[in-house]
């Protein structure tokens, strides 16, 4: 089995049924080729956190080289009535969708990226329809996966170079819910899977060790522990919190000292319940006391970065880290929220109109404009991300404002240097962009998570990363919101 054959399939109804009646309203109007901008962005850090990670776009592409109205597809919306009991779309309009091909330019911020609120994380230009089409979709695929990624990096950091496995398909939603988490997760940070489809379609590594039924299934945990490490003499990881968790542990010491002259490595124990602090610094002098120095010590439990902390604070001596719920699930913030917004559209005398959403909540008003984001940075790191409108032109000094308050601002130096985060990915509906493996992204990561400084990093009250809009396109965006409110 290949990726392609769980994903590249058509999945052009995979939308919200306003699409379709906006693009009906579109085709009926003339409009449907008029060529319009839409930007794809979040406007808060998602957990009460100072970063968030990109994922989700090779999914994406996928989906946008699949676009096409199937036969199967077209007879269903040819069926749906009206409130009269009337076709709901005309023929004619049937018609134009078998015949729609994807034209539209995207661009985008390369998964793994470290990213900020407001900054378009996707740039759709083309077709009216079309771009209006494609909202949900897009929404669904990077939503989800940069929710989970950032929610992986959270939890890897706090890990402190451990190593962390995933492992919530149990608690995942659905089938893909848990394909789209195992895959974001590694993105993030984590090192294996639990998940063997994950394994297979991305090629993340896969780890497991045993459940509290193998141990129920003998008639004693010595014995179990036996059948299981004969079974695996190189990758034995014994579970001791069956019945009593030290006992356990003294039980998988005696085990692996039975089975050394076999040529037994013993892999781990893994604790799955109680203190796990105490349990794991005593569970550390047995082992070290047998001479097993190198044996790792997994935990579990509902754990997630804010009790990974507490326990390393406290001295634990777990070295490996089993996730589940709280990562797949992003147990504590659900949604990441991000949205879809029309920024400009072309008139007929080929001038663009810049376009904003107005909202009496200052973080729900769009940001006009075919928008690009450029990072600065120096030797030490990230310094100030800026979105700007690309067909006008920078000035030489540079102010970044905050687009929730316009008194905070940063002066940018003439020469600093920078990168443009938005690459090119379709042009004119032809893929151009090479999709990275995915070891790469999660090398991307780590790199990007390097440059950004620890308060920024830290799950308490994070500091504010500079990110916001060039000056002149923040005058422009207010003198627009003023003459719409006129």
């Amino acid at each position: 089995m290949s990726l392609k054959d769980i994903y590249a399939t058509s999945l052009t109804l995979l939308t919200d049924f306003y699409q379709l009646t906006m693009a009906y309203g579109y085709w009926k109007k003339g409009m449907a080729e008029q060529e319009a901008v839409f930007h794809l962005y979040f406007r808060k850090n998602p957990f009460k956190g100072g970063y968030t990670i990109a994922a989700g776009l090779e999914h994406a592409v996928q989906y946008l080289q699949e676009l096409q109205f199937r036969e199967e597809d077209l007879k269903y919306l040819s069926g749906l009535k009206g409130n009269q009991g009337q076709p709901l779309f005309e023929q004619d309009f049937i018609q134009y969708l078998q015949d729609l091909k994807f034209t539209c330019s995207v661009d985008a911020i390369p998964e793994g990226t470290a990213v900020f609120p407001n900054e378009p994380l996707v740039r759709v230009r083309g077709p009216l329809l079309q771009a209006q089409l494609i909202e949900t979709p897009l929404l669904t695929l990077i939503n989800f996966e940069t929710l989970i990624a950032t929610k992986a990096a959270r939890i890897a950091d706090a890990a402190k170079g451990d190593a962390v496995i995933e492992f919530g398909m149990r608690r995942a939603q659905g089938i893909d819910g848990s394909l789209s988490a195992s895959r974001a997760a590694y993105i993030g940070g984590t090192s294996a899977t639990s998940n063997l489809l994950a394994g297979q379609l991305y090629g993340i590594p896969v780890r497991g060790t045993h459940a509290h039924s193998w141990v129920q299934a003998f008639d004693s945990e010595e014995e179990a522990f036996a059948a299981y490490g004969e079974a695996f003499p190189q990758d034995s990881v014994f579970l001791v919190d069956t019945y009593n968790t030290l006992q356990g542990v003294k039980n998988a010491i005696e085990t692996a000292r039975k089975l050394q002259p076999k040529g037994f490595k013993f892999g781990g124990i893994r604790l799955d319940s109680g203190d796990l602090t105490y349990l794991s610094i005593e569970a550390r002098k047995l082992l070290d006391r047998a001479g097993f120095t190198d044996t790792n010590i997994v935990a579990s439990n509902d754990l997630d970065e804010h009790i990974i902390t507490s326990l390393k604070h406290e001295g634990s001596k777990v070295n490996v880290w089993g996730i589940g719920t709280k990562m797949v699930t992003a147990y504590d913030q659900p949604a990441l929220g991000g949205v879809y917004k029309l920024a400009a559209l072309k008139q007929p005398d080929g001038n663009w109109e810049y376009k904003v959403k107005l909202s009496e909540q200052r973080a729900k008003t769009s940001n006009p404009g075919i928008l690009q984001v450029r990072r600065f940075y120096d030797k030490s790191g990230n310094m100030a991300d800026m979105i700007y409108n690309e067909l006008q032109p920078l000035p030489e000094q540079l102010q970044i404002v905050d687009p929730l308050d316009s008194t905070r601002r940063k002066t940018i130096s003439p020469g600093t240097a920078s990168e443009v985060l938005l690459i090119p990915v379709f042009k004119e509906g032809q893929l151009i962009y090479t999709l990275p493996d995915l070891a790469t992204i999660k090398a991307r990561t780590k790199a990007q998570l390097d440059r950004l400084h620890e308060s920024i990093r830290r799950y308490l009250n994070p500091h504010n990363y500079p990110a916001g809009l060039e000056e002149s396109l923040h005058q422009y965006k207010t003198d627009l919101i003023l003459k719409l409110r006129s």
